[in-house]
């Protein structure tokens, strides 16, 4: 398996540091608002490598943090007249409803910034013991000079950096990019600390937390390409001049999500929540979506890439159903062989499972599974086919594949069960099939045949009879 690092820029073998157990840290949500759909790929991302990872054997630890003090959360949580902890409460309990529906497996530790003031005091107190660190007035920064390999993950040299937007200027810093450690404030939520009162720096937090759940070394460390530079830069910096060692293996970072090219974001406007997009579309359509480019690339939001999405898992789910349907009937006296069907099955199994290897390339691994279903569907769809007992055992193992490679790997369900789902799936039918009649009846016959066929691309095969237009999955 081979897993492309940020920091070394090139796809390298991945090894454990303990045989057998894989730790992971990602950069969670800052929690004052509904995440927005790029964040979500975030999450899900790192839930697909877990997923994976599990599936080769390894036992994996996930840590996912919220920051829950920050100037965005002190500002909404005065505009509501609300504490910054119920301002958090309410919006990490949000998360978990929204990641539930996304169905993204749990963490391990979900730690807080709050909970760990102390270790961050700490730490702080060490980082100025060994020269990294000075405090100005009631501040406190980091001396990014002393830290010889600073800029190593954004490949910058730091004499070419710049004085960015996000990199407060000073005159109490030493060097206008030492970034800030502690920030003195006498506006709650603050805490006591050897400099006095004040907030912890935003930088500091995953490396307090890092450490404390996975120890001074772990293999896998998450987030969107955003956070490169300055946050995970910073982290590195903070980490390994504490530590004296390198404290991550591999630096995984997934690509944006644009509307209109541009990157989506809270602070350019252009963004839609991930609970906005879940009350229009099925969960299982959007993780889907998130998940049909490389996660290194970046992905084009629209209702029409999610409406393809939507048409693609159709396909899927009704080879599922179409398999579950003749698994459940009595087998017939015949010649027909399911061999020929189980060893494609299998060469498509492989042929995910390298694509996986291949630093989670989960489009080559989804169009795999759209290989096999069309294959499924050729089969059963030909003039000589009967269900054997041979080809009702190769049917069984390919449902169980479906299963274990697009639900248990992916965590995209495809057997939905009967339900309201059903019964909303199959009313909208029926209204869309007495629509067609209505139209048919004022002789719109070209929009009738659009419906049609726009049905049989979704699978739902339309038949017009003397007693009325039936239909049934194709």
């Amino acid at each position: 398996m081979r897993v492309y690092n940020t920091l070394t820029g090139n796809k390298e073998e991945f090894e454990s540091i303990e045989e057998g157990k894989v730790k992971i840290y990602s950069c969670g949500p800052t929690v004052y608002d509904y995440f927005h759909i790029g964040n979500a790929r975030a999450f899900v991302v790192p839930d697909i490598i877990k997923r994976y990872l599990e599936y080769k054997g390894y036992q994996v630890t996930h840590v996912l943090n919220f920051t829950d003090v920050d100037d965005k959360m002190i500002k909404r949580a005065n505009e509501e007249g609300v504490s910054i902890q119920q301002l958090a409460d309410r919006f990490i309990a949000a998360f978990f409803e929204d990641v539930t529906a996304l169905n993204l497996k749990e963490a391990d530790f979900y730690p807080r910034a709050t909970e760990h003031i102390s270790e961050m005091i700490e730490l702080i107190e060490d980082l100025i013991r060994q020269g990294y660190a000075y405090q100005s007035e009631e501040d406190v920064y980091f001396r990014i000079e002393k830290f010889e390999e600073y800029g190593k993950l954004s490949k910058q040299k730091l004499e070419d950096l710049e004085v960015g937007a996000r990199v407060d200027v000073s005159d109490k810093k030493e060097n206008p990019l030492d970034f800030t450690l502690w920030k003195a404030s006498e506006e709650e939520p603050m805490w006591d600390s050897p400099w006095g009162a004040g907030r912890p720096g935003w930088h500091l937090e995953c490396s307090v937390m890092s450490r404390k759940y996975l120890g001074d070394r772990f293999d896998i460390h998450t987030g969107g390409v955003d956070l490169v530079f300055p946050h995970h830069e910073n982290e590195i910096a903070q980490s390994e001049a504490c530590c004296g060692q390198q404290v991550v293996n591999y630096w995984l970072h997934n690509g944006y999500i644009n509307i209109d090219g541009e990157k989506m974001s809270k602070s350019l406007g252009n963004f839609f929540t991930t609970r906005e997009i879940l009350s229009k579309y099925p969960a299982r359509v959007v993780r889907l979506f998130l998940i049909t480019k490389h996660y290194r690339s970046p992905i084009n939001f629209s209702d029409q890439e999610l409406e393809n999405t939507a048409t693609g898992l159709a396909r899927l789910e009704n080879v599922v159903e179409k398999i579950k349907y003749l698994v459940e009937q009595e087998v017939v006296t015949g010649q027909l062989d399911g061999a020929e069907l189980k060893e494609l099955a299998m060469k498509k199994k492989e042929k995910f499972i390298a694509a996986m290897d291949d630093d989670f390339n989960t489009a080559l691994a989804i169009g795999t599974l759209y290989e096999l279903a069309k294959e499924v569907n050729r089969f059963v769809n030909s003039e000589q086919f009967e269900l054997t007992k041979s080809v009702k055992e190769t049917l069984v193992e390919i449902n169980q594949l479906f299963k274990r490679l697009g639900e248990d790997v992916l965590g995209i369900e495809l057997a939905v069960e009967e339900g309201k789902d059903q019964q909303l799936v199959d009313s909208l039918v029926e209204l869309l099939l007495n629509v067609r009649e209505e139209v048919r009846e004022k002789q719109e016959y070209q929009l009738a045949d659009q419906i049609r066929d726009r049905l049989g691309e979704l699978g739902i095969e339309v038949k017009d009879t003397p007693q009325g237009s039936q239909w049934k999955l194709s």
